[in-house]
Parts: C-alpha cells; sequence; structure tokens
C-alpha cells in the first residue's frame, strides 16, 4: 500500500502537468467551439450559439476545399515516405562504403525545425534565385513557378514533407527489421520462397505493428502541418495548398474567428481519430485476432 502510493506521489508531477497542458486546453477548445468569440471586436463577450459552427462548416466551400487538398496531401506523403523509408531502411541493412556518413547526413532533417525548412525549400524553389527552378530550366527546360502553379505549388509541399519526415520512417523500420528473428527467412529460402513472397508473408505482416505506428505518428503530423506550407506557400496559390492546419491558422490568426476555428480544431481531432481506428482495425486487429 505504501509503495502504491509513493508511486503516485512520483507521477503527480507528471499527471499535473499533462493536466495543465493537455486536458485543460483540450475541453477549452470543445467549449469554445460552440461559442462564438472575436476578442478584437466592439463587442469582445463570448457569445453562445450551439451547434451554429458546426453546421457551417457543412456548407462552408472553404473547409470542404481545404479537407480535399489536405486529404491528397497526406495520401501522396504518407505513402512515399513509407516506400522510401523501407527502400532507405532495407539498404542500411547492409554494409556499403561511407554507410555511417550516409545515415548521419539522412538524419539532418529531423533536427531542423519545420519554419527552417519551409525557409529553406523557399529560397530553393523562387525563381529568380532558387537551385531547383534553374536545374529544372537547365536540364529538361521546366519553368517551376509554385507561385503561379496549384500543381507545382501541390507537388513541392509535398516532396518537401517527404524530405522533412522519411528520416523518422527510416528510422523507425530499420529498429523494426533488426528485431525479426532470422529463423523464419531461412526457413523461407529452404522452402524455395521468392523475395516478394518473403515480403508479403513474413516481413510485412512482422513488422506490420511498427508500420501502423509510424502511420500513426506521421498521419497526425501531416494533418496538422502548418509552419512549412505557410513559409514556402502561405496555403496558394488560391487554395491549393490551404491544409486543415493552414485553414485553422489563418481562420483564427488574421480573421480572429475563434470559436469557428476551435470548431475545425475538433473535426480534424475526431478526423484524425476515426483514420487512426480504421487503419488499427484494418491492419492490426485481424492479426490479433489470429
Amino acid at each position: 500500500m505504501h509503495s502504491n502510493r509513493l508511486g503516485w506521489w512520483l507521477l503527480a508531477p507528471t499527471l499535473l502537468v499533462l493536466f495543465l497542458f493537455g486536458a485543460v486546453p483540450f475541453f477549452y477548445v470543445v467549449w469554445l467551439s460552440f461559442h462564438q468569440w472575436n476578442p478584437f471586436a466592439v463587442n469582445p463577450e463570448i457569445i453562445y450559439t450551439g451547434a451554429d459552427n458546426f453546421r457551417r462548416l457543412v456548407f462552408d466551400s472553404g473547409f470542404l476545399a481545404s479537407l480535399g487538398v489536405t486529404v491528397a496531401f497526406v495520401v501522396f506523403a504518407v505513402l512515399t515516405e513509407l516506400i522510401v523509408g523501407y527502400l532507405l531502411a532495407t539498404a542500411f541493412m547492409k554494409d556499403f562504403p561511407g554507410k555511417a556518413i550516409f545515415r548521419t547526413i539522412h538524419t539532418l532533417p529531423l533536427i531542423m525545425a519545420p519554419i527552417i525548412v519551409g525557409s529553406i525549400w523557399k529560397l530553393m524553389t523562387t525563381p529568380s534565385i532558387g537551385i531547383i527552378p534553374h536545374l529544372l530550366d537547365e536540364w529538361i527546360g521546366y519553368d517551376l513557378n509554385i507561385g503561379q502553379s496549384a500543381l507545382a505549388a501541390f507537388t513541392v509541399t509535398v516532396i518537401m514533407d517527404v524530405w522533412h519526415w522519411t528520416p523518422l520512417v527510416t528510422l523507425t523500420l530499420i529498429a523494426a527489421l533488426v528485431s525479426l528473428p532470422a529463423d523464419p527467412f531461412e526457413q523461407a529460402q529452404i522452402d524455395g520462397a521468392g523475395k516478394r513472397q518473403i515480403f508479403w508473408h513474413i516481413t510485412l505482416p512482422m513488422i506490420a505493428p511498427a508500420v501502423v505506428a509510424t502511420v500513426f505518428i506521421r498521419l497526425m503530423d501531416a494533418l496538422r502541418t502548418v509552419d512549412e506550407v505557410l513559409m514556402l506557400t502561405g496555403g496558394g496559390p488560391g487554395s491549393a495548398t490551404r491544409y486543415l492546419g493552414v485553414h485553422i491558422f489563418k481562420e483564427v490568426f488574421p480573421k480572429t474567428n475563434y470559436g469557428y476555428g476551435s470548431a475545425i480544431s475538433v473535426i480534424v481531432l475526431y478526423l484524425t481519430i476515426v483514420v487512426c481506428w480504421l487503419l488499427y482495425v484494418g491492419m492490426l486487429a485481424p492479426r490479433t485476432k489470429k
């Protein structure tokens, strides 16, 4: 009994921090989503509006367009990161000259703040001074201008996200691959299984928990991306890169519409939980039943 009480006392500071900086802001945002509040208006009072903010979401063309481009961004970015991350992880499992140096360089983007990543890519893609437009024009005659082309802006934001977060996927999958036992692979090779069969029937099922955890992390990060895109494109041209995080930012800060922005945040959190749950049910639940 004494040890249990001591354990709770030791956990108390952490639980207090989680409550103050996690639970309190969350419930405040949920409460605010049912109100209309502009603290900089002539009448800065908080007015209860019920579910009006959520009803407004259904007919808000800006929110629906932002949701559409965000889904496309998440799908392309996360899938590319998984594929490239797995290929790099399998490459790093082998010995080759300069492996240690390449692994160090490969992980450097992870230590950069998102705002710095956006600044770097802004400099690299500016038509007058950027290295990327210069090389594309020299090599294939393509004039890259993310301020005018919606497709180019969307593609560059996806590539930027892949460049920034693929090292995280690689490190996670390396840890999963290193922990795999050698016996199933040796037995499969003795039975004459090919590399593709070994991957689909042995490797992928065994690293599925790590893959799902990685997808969860990247999915949550991609759905709330703000800093990089704001610095690179500002959400433009038009609404081509106005992802949900950028949309919330522009609703809350330039428009000072705190109630409506809170409602969008709650919906984004709900969609994130639902998608993560569907991924869990689709990938891990059948495996645990067996």
